[in-house]
């Protein structure tokens, strides 16, 4: 049975779910967002992604897609299961069929992105210029779900609309956005290639040697072939911890090579995945049973640190009370050489505040000052010194 929710997305379940029309052959509808409106002569800054998911999630939920992509990193927020129609289209009275229900599924994605956005001090024209990336995973999930790789009317290749109800009402495939009945949308303009999947490559088939070369965004962090950070390393030491690390010749370390995929992929299947559900690349269900957490940007509240060196060290082993976040802190002190890499688990235990008083001590506190509980002020240096935020 297909999978309803994109592996790797990050889920934001609108809930309101309801089902599509089954008389109707299955169907993808190609969107952007076009939040702004540049020209080549006047371009305009993209809008950032996560202001998107907002909007959508928030206000703009009553013209939420399925998916929320963006083309350049690959992060992609998914807010309707496969089997669920969304609100991205019209769908007036005198619409012969409720567009965004007509198909055994129909799967709407909006690319944010508008014309000649600039992104980076680089202006985009086209979709199709962007990197694309993480289009070989959608498309890929698409696909399982039966959806053919064919425009019916024609891929997009600029901005006019091209409408014929028959078409729609008999012909499954991709549609953009200018040609849905009874909609006056123009987009996208552009789309990715569906026979070449371009940007970041999707899973290899079954049976293929070569591990998997993609990646995923989980809570804003990514994993799998490339992924640098301190997120990969955590991985990399749960791994060896639960016996998954024959494939390590070295580390493991921040930056996701082949061996964390063929270890990951040992992991998953201990736990009964199997195929591509078990290609070696996190999902976010794998992520949080092995860690424990799902760790997220390199931001640290002082109340919830110190809520858990307070808490974690008399709790069971291994116990989490803000384990994202004290993850940052496990790293930033074995940064400073205060404590061995395989002690970065999230739990603020014994451990964990024996060398966070050792970095009070560099800091210059003695005695009970020096206690191990983080403090606002020696926290503040520890993120000036490695690269992360502190809050209140």
């Amino acid at each position: 049975m297909p999978d309803l929710w994109l592996p790797g997305a990050e889920i934001h379940d609108l809930g309101d779910h309801a089902p599509t029309d089954q008389q109707y052959p299955p169907k993808a509808i190609a969107h952007i967002t076009w939040d702004r409106d540049a020209t080549a002569a006047a371009p305009q800054d993209w809008v950032p992604y996560e202001d998107l998911v907002s909007y959508f999630t928030g206000s703009g939920a009553g013209d939420a897609p399925h998916l929320v992509w963006d083309p350049f990193s690959g992060r992609t927020t998914q807010l309707f299961p496969a089997d669920s129609r969304s609100k991205s289209l019209l769908s007036p009275a005198e619409s012969p069929t409720r567009t965004n229900r007509a198909g055994r599924v129909v799967i709407q994605i909006e690319a944010v992105f508008f014309p000649y956005c600039r992104y980076q001090g680089r202006v985009y024209p086209r979709l199709l210029d962007t990197p694309c990336a993480g289009w070989g995973r959608i498309h890929t999930w698409i696909a399982s779900l039966g959806v053919p790789d064919v425009w019916p009317m024609g891929r997009p290749t600029d901005f006019s609309g091209h409408r014929d109800e028959s078409v729609w009402e008999t012909r499954g495939g991709w549609y953009a956005h200018a040609h849905v009945p009874f909609n006056d949308h123009t987009d996208p303009g552009s789309w990715p290639d569906l026979a070449a999947a371009s940007g970041t490559p999707a899973p290899p088939p079954p049976g293929d040697a070569t591990p998997a070369r993609y990646q995923v965004s989980i809570n804003g962090l990514p994993y799998g072939y490339g992924a640098q950070g301190y997120q990969v390393t955590a991985v990399g030491q749960a791994l060896v911890s639960r016996g998954f690390g024959s494939h390590y010749h070295s580390g493991p370390g921040p930056t996701w090579t082949d061996a964390d995929t063929e270890n990951y992929a040992d992991y998953q299947g201990s736990l009964g995945y199997s195929g591509q559900a078990a290609d070696g690349v996190p999902g976010e269900g794998s992520l949080n049973r092995l860690l424990g957490y799902l760790p997220g940007q390199r931001s640290v509240s002082v109340a919830h640190v110190v809520s858990a060196a307070r808490t974690d060290p008399g709790a069971e082993q291994g116990h989490r009370t803000y384990g994202s976040e004290v993850a940052i802190v496990e790293q930033a002190l074995v940064d400073e050489g205060l404590l061995e890499q395989r002690w970065v688990d999230g739990s603020f235990g014994s451990r964990t505040v024996a060398a966070y008083a050792a970095w009070q001590r560099r800091c210059g506190y003695q005695a009970g000052a020096a206690d191990g509980i983080p403090g606002q002020a020696s926290l503040h240096r520890l993120g000036a010194a490695r690269g992360f935020t502190v809050t209140d």
